[in-house]
C-alpha cells in the first residue's frame, strides 16, 4: 500500500526579514515544528525570495550538502574556493559543505526580486572535502522532460552529491508523469508551480507530499507544472 503525507504551502513556517522572505517546509532557525523536522536525508526546503540588491553576507557551512535551484532571476555566489558565479533559472548549484567552507549569496539586480528553492541534504558521512558544481539544464526542462539533476556519484549529466538520493526536476504539460521510485525507497514532490493531483489530494505551488510506494506513483498535472521530485533511501 502506498503511504502519503501532505504538506500544504499555507502550513509552511514564515520568516520576513525585509531583505528576504522565506517559507520553511522543515525546521529551521527560529522556527520549529517537532512533526517537520526534515524527511530521511533531506534536512531543508527554503523558497526565499530575495529583494533586489539584498543578500546573504559572508557565512560558514559544515558537513551538509547545499543545492540552490532558481525559480526567477539570478543570485551571485562567492566563496572560500575561489568560487563566484551567476546562478540562473534551469541551473542548479551545488555545494558540498564538507569539512568547512565560506560563501556568500547576493541578488545582483537593481528591481528584480531573486526567487529560489535552497534544499539542505544530510551527507552519507561527517569530512568530505568542500566541493562545488554548477550545471545548466535549460535544454532538457524547456523540452517538457523529466530531468536528472543531482544524485550520489553523478550519474548521466547530473551533479554529483553525497548522498544515496536522486533529485529530478520537471517543466511538463498537463498528463501524467510516473515518478522514478522502486517500492524499497521514499519520496518527496515539492510542488513549484501549477496544479496536480497526486495521493488522492489537489496540490498547488508551495504545497508537497511525501511518499513511501509499493510501485511507482503517478502524479497527474492538471495544467502546466513545474516540481521537484526527490528519490530518498
Amino acid at each position: 500500500m502506498t503511504m502519503y503525507q501532505l504538506r500544504r504551502s499555507d502550513d509552511r513556517g514564515k520568516a520576513d526579514h525585509g531583505w528576504l522572505k522565506s517559507h520553511h517546509t522543515f525546521s529551521f532557525a527560529e522556527y520549529y515544528d517537532t512533526a517537520f523536522m526534515g524527511f530521511r536525508a533531506l534536512r531543508v526546503i527554503n523558497e526565499d525570495h530575495v529583494a533586489a540588491g539584498g543578500g546573504f553576507p559572508t557565512h560558514p557551512h559544515r558537513d551538509m550538502e547545499i543545492l540552490t535551484y532558481m525559480v526567477s532571476g539570478e543570485l551571485e555566489h562567492r566563496d572560500t574556493l575561489g568560487n563566484g558565479a551567476l546562478i540562473r533559472r534551469g541551473e542548479l548549484q551545488y555545494m558540498s559543505a564538507g569539512t568547512g567552507i565560506r560563501h556568500s549569496e547576493f541578488n545582483p539586480h537593481a528591481q528584480e526580486i531573486a526567487h529560489l528553492l535552497q534544499i539542505w541534504v544530510m551527507p552519507d558521512r561527517e569530512g568530505h572535502p568542500p566541493a562545488y558544481g554548477q550545471k545548466s539544464f535549460l535544454s532538457q526542462l524547456e523540452a517538457g522532460q523529466l530531468t536528472l539533476l543531482a544524485s550520489q556519484g553523478g550519474r548521466g549529466e547530473s551533479l554529483k552529491v553525497h548522498q544515496d538520493m536522486s533529485l529530478w526536476g520537471g517543466w511538463m504539460a498537463p498528463g501524467n508523469v510516473v515518478l522514478p521510485l522502486e517500492s524499497d525507497r521514499y519520496g518527496w514532490l515539492q510542488m513549484v508551480k501549477g496544479r496536480a493531483r497526486f495521493g488522492g489530494e489537489i496540490l498547488h505551488a508551495g504545497d508537497a507530499m511525501a511518499v513511501g510506494a509499493e510501485e511507482a506513483p503517478v502524479l497527474a498535472l492538471l495544467e502546466d507544472c513545474e516540481f521537484l521530485f526527490f528519490d530518498l533511501a
